[in-house]
């Protein structure tokens, strides 16, 4: 039988290694996604880089909730200040992930060419709807259940109704949906190939969490409501 901390971790390895393959593949067809350097580090550096900060973060969540969910790991290492300590390494990672599609984006500027209003129209539609996910959050859902929280503590949460306010009305799921759209900016703004690429490995990886993780989680904390 498998450990509940490895559930559907078979599927999350086997389709992030489809993903890595699949840019393996595009950059190997596609040199000029590699081109450029920034402070003379060279774009297939901010490339990888730029790759490793999901894995890392996706990992770290995994972990985090798995052991926090089945075994309360973190707050019986750290009390009560183990939710918080959490959030930090939550914050720095996710925080990671638009600033270093920026670096990207910025040492492989300019490799694709789009009409300079389409660029920013587009830039100001991933904006708008990533702003008022991010507003949904804070009014709605509240930051600390985005972190993960109701895995800290699945007894309060359990009979807490989900969110249909502000966003949420439309989407259960609005913050894979929209909020990723953020991650597209740097490359509209750059007019960067690689960071494109990029911005789209993490929304497409974000789903892989949710179905493998995320999804697993609510229907146990949740009663399968």
């Amino acid at each position: 039988m498998t450990s509940p901390l490895f559930k559907y971790q078979f599927w999350h390895a086997f389709l992030l290694a489809i993903l890595l393959i699949c840019l393996y593949q595009i950059t190997k067809h596609h040199p000029i996604i590699l081109q450029g350097e920034l402070w003379d580090v060279p774009t297939k550096t901010w490339f990888v880089i730029a790759v490793l900060v999901p894995i890392c973060h996706q990992i770290y969540v995994w972990l985090c909730w798995r052991l926090q969910l089945h075994h309360k790991t973190i707050t019986k290492s750290l009390g009560e200040r183990g939710f918080t300590i959490y959030k930090i390494g939550f914050a720095i990672l996710i925080i990671l992930r638009p600033v270093s599609l920026t670096f990207l984006a910025i040492s492989n500027a300019n490799t694709f060419r789009i009409n300079s209003t389409l660029s920013m129209s587009l830039t100001v539609i991933c904006l708008l709807l990533s702003g008022y996910l991010f507003y949904s959050v804070k009014r709605y859902f509240t930051a600390d259940r985005a972190f993960g929280k109701d895995h800290f503590y699945p007894d309060i949460f359990k009979s807490k109704p989900f969110v249909k306010g502000g966003i949420f009305k439309y989407t259960s799921n609005g913050m894979y949906i929209y909020g990723f759209l953020l991650l597209y900016v740097p490359g509209l703004i750059w007019q960067s190939q690689a960071a494109i690429l990029i911005a789209l490995f993490n929304h497409i990886y974000i789903w892989v969490h949710f179905y493998t993780v995320e999804q697993p989680d609510i229907k146990l904390i949740y009663n399968s409501k």
